[in-house]
Parts: structure tokens; sequence; C-alpha cells
């Protein structure tokens, strides 16, 4: 499952550095995720990076894009590979 950002952001520009897919990016209003790149730092940290820093607790799991351990292992493995 990728991960969301609710409307309680406050746009404090600390998760977008975090990320290490790039799927963080301000939106019209507030920072958004793109669940084509997020893996829940799956790949990359035991812990999504952009929850752990956020002051406010607004990047919750996303209901709508459910994705298994293995399933963003993957898509870390293709990101990984597009970049290389």
């Amino acid at each position: 499952m990728a991960l969301m950002i609710t409307d309680d952001c406050i746009n404090c520009d600390v998760c977008e550095p975090e990320c290490p897919n790039d799927a963080i990016y301000m939106g019209a209003e507030i920072y958004e995720i793109n669940p084509d790149k997020c893996t829940e730092c799956v790949g990359h940290f035991d812990e999504p990076q952009c929850q752990q820093v956020c002051p406010v607790s607004c990047i919750p799991f996303n209901p709508e894009v459910r994705e298994t351990k293995d399933q963003l292992f993957a898509k870390y493995e293709r990101l990984q590979a597009g970049k290389a």
C-alpha cells in the first residue's frame, strides 16, 4: 500500500527530501505522494521516512492503493533499474 498526505499537511517541507524514491512533490495546495513511486521505503529503510519526520502525522497508508511487501519490493527494484 502506498502512502498519502492528508489535508492536515502544513507544508513544512520536511517530508519531500526524505523520500528516497522522489515520490513526494508539491501539489496544488499541499504535498502529495505519487503512488507509482512510493514503496513505503521498502528496499531503503525499515520504516517510511516521511512518516517518521512528519510533525503533524498526516501521512497514513492509502487505502485505495493496496500492495504487499513483495509488490513494494518489486516496485523498488523497477525504480532502481530505471535510475541505472
